[in-house]
Parts: C-alpha cells; structure tokens; sequence
C-alpha cells in the first residue's frame, strides 16, 4: 500500500470512528444516558483524554461472531487528568453490543489497569454492561477473572475507583467490590447477583430492576456504593473532588493545598448540648475542625451510625472517623463496624493520617445483632486499628463505655496521640447501669432506693464518668478544651509527619473476614 493509500485509511478510519461515536451517542440518549466518550470527557481535563487501542476487534467467530463489527470491542481505555491529577480510566459502551464482555474487550481493560499498576497512577473504571458476551462462552468468563485478580494485586497499591452508569450484573459486580470507591446515581446505576427474570422463575417474586438493585439500594441498604448522586454530572463532580484528597499510589501522601482556617461561624465550643444525654450532629464537629469547613462524607447513607470521610487540616488530608450521636447513639453494630474498619485500612495503605472522634456507649446490645455476627463484625474495627501504622489521633468528646473505648482507636490499639474534652465520661459502662450493679445491695436496702440510686449514680460520675482518672493513668495525653482541639491536633500532625512503624515480618495477617 503507497503512502498516499495509508494516509487515505487513516482518514477513513477516522471517519468511522466518529460515524460510532454519534451513533453511541444518540444510544444512550434515548435511555437518558452519556456515552462512554462523553463521560470520559465530562471526568477529565479539557483535552487531556488520549484513547489507547481503538482498534482492537475480538477474534471469535461461533455463533457468527466473524460477521460483526463490534467497534473498540465495546471499551474505551486511556489515560488523562482530573485537576492535574494523572489518572488511568476506562469507560464500557453500552451502545456496543449491550457493553457486553468478552476476552478482546477484557484484555483491553487488563491492559489499562497494568498501565495504572506500572506507573502508580489512579484507575477509573465507567460499568455499563450487560455482562458476559454468551457468544464467547469461557472466555468471557476468563475475562471477567484476569479483571478480578488484577483489582485484587492492585489493591492498596493504587486507589481503584468504580463508577456504575448501567448495569453492572452478575459475576461482573465483583469487580467494583474489590474496588476502593464505588459511584452511584439515581435511576441509571443498576447492581445484583440474579436479575428480576431469575428471581421471578427459581423465588415467584416480583421486583423491579430498581427495587433488587439500584442505587438507592446500594447507598443505603446493602452498603455497597460509597457515593449517590442525582445525576452523573453531580457523580462527576464527586469523583473530581475525591481524587483530590487521595495520593496516585501508596509510595506517595496526598498533595498538599493552601492551608485555610475553618469558616468562622463554625463555632466548635456550641457543639455539645448542656444535657450529656441529648443528641448532636458529629458532622458540625468534623467542620469545625476542617479547613474552610469542607467534608468528603463517605458512605452518607448506610451505617450512618458511624461518620467516615476526609478533611483538610492546615492543607493536609485527613481521614475522619466519627461516631454519630444523632443515629443509635453512635453505638458500633455490625455494619458500622465494616465501615469504618473499610476506610482505616484504605487510609493506613495510602499514608492518610486518621482523625478518630469518639462518643458511643459501646457496642448495640440485642440478639438480632449477636446472631448477626457482631463480635466478628466488631473486631475488624479493632484489627485495622491495631493494623494501621499512619498517625493515629483520637479526640474523647463525651461517653467512651466498655469496649467502644478501646475500639475506637484507645491508646491500647497504638493511638500515637489521644486527647479528651472535659465532658468525656471514660468508663466500663454508663453510670446508671455501674452504680445498680456495684450499689445493687445498699439501693435495695435503702428506705429510699431512688435516693440513694441518685446518690450512688453521682458518685461514681464523680469518681470515673470524666477524663482525668484515664488522663492519670497515661492513656489520655491532654486533657484540652474544644476550642483547641483543632490547634492539638494540627501539632500532631506536624510532629508525626515523619513517623516509621512496621508490623511484625508476615506474608499478611488474617483479619475476621
């Protein structure tokens, strides 16, 4: 072919390419959806999107496969920026054979997600699949394992993200599991197991896509999307906003903005109410705290019992982990315990200091929670603050009752620096419940049993319902007064910057899983 010949296919290629592009386009359109081109463009820099293998076809040929045109074999892949940030992403088409998966369209992905790998940068993965090409049999399915093993190697090493803008069905869902973050948004994401059709034929049960698996299911019943949006520009918008609070790899910390004092009206000191009993809002805490009193709130509408997410203090990253008097009086139960246990591991491996903020009552008492498996549950938040060797900061605000004390990151799980308010009440349970118990004879005994009960309740309050006996003990550093809680906890932060722990020399340990 003369050079003139390769010029003209190159052209006519190219022609092509873009005849797919307003194809796929007005695809999606009808179903109220971007194309995976657009999505891509919407996510990345201006102008910083480079496609890599455009013109990779698939080499089956059963069930008249070798008479298809399956343009990009349905996958976008690439490299670009997100405020700067280099990142590696991939985008499945839906337009293109329902997304579907087969081994030319997997290796497409493997290839990128070992481009991240190798040069230590982010990976954005856009799910919008039918699932499994059934044309290509075991090979899709191949496919689907070369992605997991890859998700699973890369993980800890690099931050993985999910976006699901489709369905995302089947043996397909376990990839985005394995992933850091996972994005959701309303009416579009859609994920499960067995479809609505499998349920109907094996359980005669009825349900809709959205009922089995969409995203308000995934926010706030199963745990398993760590953000919801409204639409995908508002995903998008979250996704640009996290990349910035996370490192490109674990050899690296996060990049560092202008540091920027909280907004004046937050006023920390009018946080807690008078009465210890009643109710506040942890998150006007956290952005009191926070620069410029910004909050990335992570998994907003599941376990909302614990509050996890990342902040900025003097223009690091922090991660927060909180427990939320407003729901269940922040008690650690089952899922609550995964996680926060999650997002410890997840900023231990990418060198995130961890900001702990702690007023529970202890563990959810109760049969449905212990045949629920909570002890299990409830030891991973102990075994990955024990795991972390980041700065580990905890600041006692009010109750920290029996084993709730020692989980939320005690100085006996390694805490580097652990400070408390003068309302912190550190003890083995509330006082009402010690004094019935050490005082049950002198109550009963008593011509007046609710006196003497109020009597007994105030001692002990005054002998171990506050800071100072732990404080005397060493396991407290500083007793502190909220308005310097901010000022205590950037100093540790600056002191800690360099600091070196290593675990014990292991393959890995073996967490309750």
């Amino acid at each position: 072919m003369s050079l003139a010949s390769r010029i003209m296919d190159f052209f006519k290629k190219k022609s092509e390419v873009k005849e797919v592009e307003i194809i796929a386009k007005q695809k999606q359109e009808k179903m109220g959806k971007l194309s995976a081109r657009q999505r891509i463009e919407e996510i990345l820099d201006p102008g910083t999107f480079h496609e890599y293998d455009l013109f990779v076809q698939h080499q089956a040929e059963d069930f008249g496969m070798d008479k298809k045109e399956l343009p990009r074999d349905g996958v976008l892949t690439g490299t670009g920026k997100i405020m700067g940030f280099p990142v590696c992403i991939y985008a499945q088409d839906f337009s293109v054979a329902g997304g579907s998966l087969g081994l030319a369209h997997a290796r497409k992905i493997t290839k990128i997600m070992d481009h991240a790998m190798n040069l230590g940068l982010p990976l954005i993965g856009i799910n919008d699949s039918g699932g499994a090409r059934i044309q290509e049999g075991v090979n899709s399915l191949a496919g689907y394992g070369e992605i997991f093993y890859r998700n699973t190697r890369a993980s800890g090493v690099i931050p993985q993200i999910s976006v699901i803008l489709g369905p995302c069905a089947g043996g397909a869902v376990y990839s985005p599991a394995l992933t850091d973050f996972v994005f959701v948004v309303d009416k579009i994401s859609k994920m499960f197991i067995t479809g609505p059709e499998v349920i109907k034929t094996v359980l005669g049960e009825e349900i809709s896509m959205e009922d089995l698996g969409g995203a308000r299911v995934q926010a706030e019943i199963s745990g398993n999307a760590h953000f919801y949006a409204e639409s995908e520009q508002e995903c998008f918008e979250q996704i640009k906003q996290l990349v910035t609070y996370i490192p490109w790899n674990n050899r690296k910390k996060a990049d560092p903005f202008p540091p920027k004092p909280p907004k004046a009206e937050r006023n920390i000191a009018n946080v807690l109410p008078k009465d210890n009993t009643e109710p506040y809002d942890v998150r006007d805490v956290i952005q009191a705290l926070s620069d410029e009193s910004k909050f990335l709130e992570i998994q907003k509408y599941w376990a909302s019992n614990i509050v996890i997410g990342f902040i900025r203090m003097n223009g690091e990253t922090v991660g927060v982990v909180a427990n939320q008097p407003l729901v269940l009086a922040g008690v650690l139960d089952v899922d609550s315990s995964d996680k926060a246990a999650r997002f410890i591991r997840f900023c231990d491996s990418f060198n995130i200091p961890i900001l702990t903020l702690v007023d529970l009552p202890g563990y959810l008492p109760g049969v449905d929670q212990e045949h629920a498996g909570v002890i299990r549950h409830g030891a991973k938040v102990l075994y990955a603050y024990s795991e972390a060797t980041v700065l580990k900061m905890t600041v006692i605000m009010r109750k920290a009752y029996g084993g709730g004390y020692i989980a939320m990151c005690s100085r006996h799980l390694a805490a580097d620096f652990v400070f408390a308010w003068p309302t912190a009440e550190i003890a083995v349970m509330g006082p009402e419940g010690a004094a019935n118990i050490i005082f049950k004879k002198e109550i009963e005994s008593a011509p007046n049993p609710d006196e003497m009960r109020k009597q007994k309740v105030q001692e002990y309050t005054e002998k171990f319902a506050n800071p100072y006996k732990a404080a005397s003990a060493g396991y407290v550093d500083a007793v502190i007064s909220p308005e310097e809680t901010r000022e205590y906890i950037i100093h540790a932060m600056q002191i800690g910057s360099n600091k070196s722990v290593e675990n014990p020399k292991k393959k890995h340990g073996i967490p309750p899983f």
